[in-house]
């Protein structure tokens, strides 16, 4: 893990808002207010003109913008190749206006605390390897030294910890380990993760998630709602207009918070020359809503069962992310699980992931950089004792065929849940005569047909010996190692020959792609 100059931040970067925060020479997660002095950036992006673009506008000056210049939602296309916008008569991708975020927080950051360096920037814990490189890739292009990317529930447990004042101390011996929840519902992904942690050891148990649930659908389901409404009355859609559900989204967001505080919301719809006010209660809302929520349950449940713990075995229920405000989430919860979820004025749902972020760098920092940290000697020695241990969010498979069926299928090797760093041998056999070359092919997924799985990475071992007879040995070993990294060797044990390969995160840009997007990240005015 290389370090360069400057502070070391931590990043929530959200499907619909993100922020950056370091921890203060006493030892403090401090959120960094942007320009504006907001503590969070709209992940808005506005291609205004020619060379310059506008990052985290207000939502009511987005919805007035032509909508093919508006981007939106950026975060559920990262690692999705098939995702592109023009601009500037150049193809942009997810990774590239993930880019223009973060150089907006970052640029605004370092107005505040000078030169910024290095960040670990925060995930979903359900992101696949795809999106985690593009994650990685977008940090790059924003000219940051990405050191890591961590897991949002990670962030959000060492923030709880921190805050109860449990975080590195280390007088340990008669504390019971506690067991945390954390439900964290965002703008545009969904989480639950079991984390069980004393002071000086954080592990993650069970996680599962959901990268397209979030609370832009709870506005989507407003936004619906109100389009039906209007139809039926007019016999006029307003789907038929981009500029109209434009605006119509910011309208519905904006209902969905005043429901969380009132029990009635008014929207109002002008289309085609027609106006129309549509009236919306909180009891309305639940009910266009209660399968998003069950949803959340489910995963939830299915959590709990792969760990093998109840819900009354739990010290607490954590929420994060801006969506767990709404009534229904708290009630539900407390209703499904017999648990009130706990409530700490001092715990922001909003800023919890990139205060985690920003502890989780600076344990990285003090157990890694010796010099130029900017972290006192006593903050040092309380990072550098805790230990930080996660699980694989998906399964990795190798591609085998089905002696009885002759299909090709997804043989999982390490499943999903499994504590890292992980090591599993397991042996193979050849399907042919003369046989010349074996063929690794490394999944990711768990689903027993391979074509649903994703391609990480091929070994190969070649030139083997001839008249090697059918059902020869073959060992495979896979390592997955606490970082991600993934190491395959094969072996054919009647000649000895081997084949070793280590994979890395593969995203959607090559190399070159890469480096251009730096260019040009560098050629445009952030405003």
């Amino acid at each position: 893990m290389q370090f360069v100059e400057g502070n070391t931040v931590g990043i929530d970067l959200g499907t619909t808002f993100s922020t950056l925060a370091r921890v203060n020479d006493e030892g403090e997660p401090i959120p960094i207010p942007n320009e504006d002095d907001d503590i969070e950036t709209a992940s808005l992006v506005l291609l205004t003109a020619t060379g310059r673009v506008e990052v985290g506008p207000s939502r009511t000056r987005a919805a007035m913008e032509k909508p093919e210049n508006v981007i939106e939602r950026i975060k559920r296309h990262m690692g999705a190749q098939e995702y592109t916008r023009t601009f500037d008569g150049k193809e942009i991708t997810p990774e590239f206006v993930s880019a223009l975020i973060l150089k907006k927080l970052k640029q605004d950051c370092e107005k505040r605390i000078g030169t910024i360096g290095n960040a670990v920037i925060t995930v979903p814990y359900y992101f696949n390897d795809a999106r985690r490189k593009a994650t990685q890739d977008a940090g790059q292009i924003a000219g940051l030294n990405v050191i890591d990317i961590i897991n949002e529930p990670t962030a959000a447990t060492l923030t709880y910890a921190w805050h109860r004042g449990e975080l590195g101390i280390t007088k340990t011996k008669n504390f019971k380990p506690r067991r945390v929840l954390i439900y964290d519902l965002g703008g545009g992904t969904f989480d639950s993760t079991l984390v069980e942690y004393t002071p000086t050891h954080f592990h993650v148990l069970a996680t599962d998630g959901d990268v397209m649930l979030g609370g832009i659908d709870w506005n989507d389901r407003i936004l619906e709602y109100a389009c039906k409404e209007f139809k039926d009355k007019f016999n006029l859609d307003p789907h038929d207009s981009e500029q109209t559900i434009q605006i119509l989204r910011n309208d519905c967001d904006i209902s969905k918070i005043e429901l969380s505080k009132h029990t009635e919301s008014v929207i109002h719809i002008r289309h085609e020359g027609k106006t129309s006010t549509v009236r919306i209660s909180r009891k309305k809302f639940e009910e266009l809503t209660i399968d998003l929520l069950q949803r959340t349950m489910d995963t939830t449940d299915f959590v709990m069962e792969q760990a093998n713990v109840k819900y009354s075995d739990l010290d607490a229920i954590v929420l994060i992310g801006g969506s767990t405000l709404m009534p229904q989430v708290t009630l539900r919860i407390k209703e499904h699980t017999g648990v009130k979820p706990y409530t700490n004025a001092d715990l922001d749902p909003y800023t919890a992931v990139a205060k985690g972020a920003a502890i989780h760098a600076a344990i990285l920092e003090s157990q890694n950089r010796t010099n130029d940290s900017g972290l006192s000697n006593r903050v040092k020695n309380m990072l550098q004792s805790v230990r930080e241990e996660d699980v694989n969010s998906h399964a990795l498979g190798i591609v085998a065929i089905n002696p009885k069926t002759k299909e090709m299928v997804n043989h999982v090797m390490i499943p999903r849940n499994t504590t890292l760093p992980f090591e599993i041998s397991e042996t193979f056999r050849t399907n042919k005569e003369n046989q010349e070359k074996i063929t690794i092919q490394v999944v990711e997924g768990d689903a027993p047909d391979p074509n649903a799985c994703l391609l990480l990475g091929k070994c190969r071992i070649t030139d083997l010996p001839s008249n090697l007879p059918k059902g020869s040995l073959v060992e495979v070993k896979y390592s997955f190692n606490k970082n991600g990294r993934i190491a395959v060797k094969a072996k054919e044990t009647n000649s000895g020959k081997e084949a070793v390969t280590e994979i890395d995160r593969r995203g959607t840009l090559t190399d070159e792609q890469l480096d251009e997007f730096k260019k040009l990240a560098t050629q445009y005015i952030v405003e």
